[in-house]
């Protein structure tokens, strides 16, 4: 039932989904500041459910006057997934001032955005004199959607007051987005680290919707607002406005794909609060299913269709970026354990990936290998038969041979296959999103270009410094901007299910790829 013909003709687009609003009226109740999105046509929502503003955190900044609302636009819209990507979202974004009574209209269908929930605001407040930046506000919104339906695309508008997405002069402003299937299917997801604000990053996304991935993990250093990355106030040239930029930047993307990230070193902006994540609790709304949200607020785990994705915050194990270490108190490995112990188990769970930033094993003459990682949770990586690990913090892309016990276990050329099962882990460091590159000691050697290396020269991040090592585990290097694609393919039970990683450079090409196989359950 829509509006009829001859009202709809006096009426503007947002009163008529004030109208439909009203229309169902005798089915909406509102408790607590919660909206029952069950009446909404075509089924879109599960009845009783709830949309509701993301669990508030401490407004860091003071109150700031209102200024017309029709004169302001939204904008850096970027989506994450909650704790089950098949029926919860938020959706999250930025004003470039305060306004009032901002909101987020979603519906099954463009034309039907009658239900208008109220977004939580986030203020965060950066002084004058704090690195580069100036006397500086920014208002981060956020709406979390609950209840919704498996495998559905939502249609959505962000607003507040004087600025409806309803009015058909804004339609263009309306997004989507599609929640994980309720059973296996094949799909496809992205991933790189260190992507900072430039045309280098710009160009990354551009052919990340090409790949049409499910959601992208972004694997730490995300905006790059604090370029020193010691997580020490002492950091010279921070720049909270960066975040306006990188948000804005990565809205073609993230305004319908999950943005899923992992914490790095220039991550840890010491100047909010004494782990440095208070402004990224301002800016994301992540799944809260971690062992530390104080403490650990990027460290959490979901599930989509066969695939478990673990995000971990190497900050608290690295000895070659100390700021954060030890601040889990071991918390977080023993969680780590748990979750692997537990998808591993899981029926409906073929493979684990498991993504954060400092390297397991990379030969960057830069930063190379966290001993850290190392030391912590490789030998859990192992015992569990983890099918991926991704990794950043080296501007490159590199790719091992499979490895067990800190050796080769199987040598993995291009286009190959592991079996974690019987033969160990792939690690990939995908840090070339955006930012300026490093370099190897090694040739580059990557598809079409192979150039066999039988060894080389690196060195390890330990608690005593660096310990040099060579290493013959180093299969792929290609020193120039890229991304992964991972597709999987699920399987019946007992035939082989498939996770096949992709190297794709910022031209397009494929410079690497190989495949990871197990038994479907």
């Amino acid at each position: 039932m829509g509006v009829p013909e001859k009202l709809a003709a006096r009426m503007s687009m947002a009163e008529q989904h004030e109208y439909l609003r009203a229309r169902f009226s005798r089915r909406t109740m509102i408790r607590g500041g919660a909206v029952t999105l069950g009446a909404v046509a075509g089924g879109a929502f599960v009845p009783g459910a709830t949309a509701q503003a993301a669990v508030p955190t401490r407004q860091t900044a003071p109150a700031a006057q209102h200024v017309d609302g029709a004169l302001v636009a939204p904008f850096g819209r970027h989506l994450a997934w909650g704790n089950d990507p098949r029926t919860e979202i938020t959706v999250s974004w930025q004003v470039p001032v305060a306004v009032k009574k901002p909101f987020i209209r979603v519906g099954a269908h463009p034309w039907d955005l009658s239900r208008k929930i109220d977004a939580e605001v986030r203020t965060l407040y950066t002084p004058a004199g704090v690195g580069a930046s100036g006397d500086h506000t920014q208002y981060y919104l956020h709406a979390k959607l609950t209840h919704l339906r498996p495998g559905k695309t939502y249609y959505y508008g962000v607003g507040h007051e004087g600025f409806d997405p309803a009015e058909p002069h804004l339609l263009g402003t309306v997004g989507t987005f599609t929640t994980a299937p309720a059973h296996k299917a094949p799909f496809t997801f992205t991933a790189f680290g260190d992507e900072g604000v430039g045309y280098h990053g710009l160009a990354n996304n551009s052919l990340l919707l090409g790949q049409n991935p499910a959601f992208h993990l972004h694997a730490g250093d995300i905006a790059y607002a604090d370029p020193a990355g010691a997580g020490k106030t002492a950091d010279t040239g921070f720049d909270s406005r960066t975040w306006d930029s990188f948000l804005a930047q990565t809205e073609s993307v993230a305004k319908q794909i999950p943005w899923m990230p992992a914490y790095g070193n220039h991550d840890m902006e010491a100047w909010y609060s004494p782990n440095g994540y208070g402004g990224e609790e301002a800016r994301w709304t992540l799944p809260d299913n971690g062992p530390d949200k104080k403490n650990l607020p990027g460290v959490y785990s979901f599930v989509y269709g066969n695939t478990a994705v673990i995000s971990l915050d190497a900050n608290d194990v690295s000895f070659e970026i100390p700021a954060n270490l030890g601040i889990s108190g071991g918390t977080q490995t023993t969680w780590l354990e748990g979750q692997l112990k537990k998808f591993r188990a899981a029926k409906d769970v073929d493979f684990i990936v498991v993504f954060f930033h400092h390297c397991a094993y990379c030969t960057s003459t830069a930063h190379a290998s966290e001993g850290g990682v190392r030391q912590e949770w490789v030998p859990l990586f192992e015992k569990y038969t983890v099918d991926l690990v991704i990794n950043g913090h080296n501007h490159q892309y590199e790719r091992t041979d499979v490895i067990k016990a800190g050796k080769v276990a199987k040598k993995l050329p291009i286009g190959g296959t592991a079996y974690p099962e019987t033969d160990g882990v792939v690690y990939v460091t995908a840090g070339a999103a955006g930012r300026s590159l490093y370099a190897f000691s090694a040739p580059d050697s990557y598809e079409g270009h192979e150039h066999e290396t039988d060894s080389v020269a690196s060195f390890v991040n330990t608690k005593d410094g660096k310990v040099n090592e060579t290493v013959t585990w180093s299969r792929v290097r290609y020193l120039n901007y890229s991304f992964l694609r991972v597709d999987v393919a699920p399987a019946p039970k007992g035939r082989q299910t498939t996770l096949t990683v992709s190297g794709i450079a910022e031209t397009g090409d494929r410079i690497d790829h190989f495949t990871v196989s197990r038994k479907a359950k």
